[in-house]
């Protein structure tokens, strides 16, 4: 899956802001972005979420900047890959926010991100 503009996958954690959602699908209604909630994985612990995006090869979208790291870690740690975390936090501005996911999703490819954790806005 190397292909520009398009062939990333997305999945967000389940406290991840619906409003960059409803953004990103707004202005990309062609973007795969899955929710927790629409991949029916409600109360799943951050090892699981993990374990979930890389069976399904999506990027996961988190807000959870004090605990998602260390477990992104050990679960690399653990000799697993993951497709990459995308970290944004609680408090950053939405607009800037879409517009790197956009830019990402845009004009790169899933072999980038693997096993790297990004902080966002860029």
């Amino acid at each position: 899956m190397s292909d520009l503009g398009g062939s990333i996958r997305f999945l967000t954690d389940e406290n991840f802001r619906a409003a960059i959602v409803r953004g990103l699908r707004r202005r990309q209604p062609g973007m795969d972005i899955l929710t927790t909630p629409e991949a029916h994985n409600l109360g799943m612990h951050d090892p699981q979420v993990l374990v979930f995006a890389a069976e399904h090869d999506r990027i996961l979208l988190s807000h959870d900047v004090n605990t998602m790291i260390a477990d992104f870690d050990a679960f690399l740690a653990s000799g697993q890959h993951s497709p990459g975390l995308f970290l944004v936090a609680q408090e950053a501005p939405i607009g800037p926010t879409i517009e790197d996911l956009l830019l990402i999703w845009e004009a790169s490819n899933p072999d980038k991100w693997r096993d790297r954790r990004i902080f966002l806005p860029l």
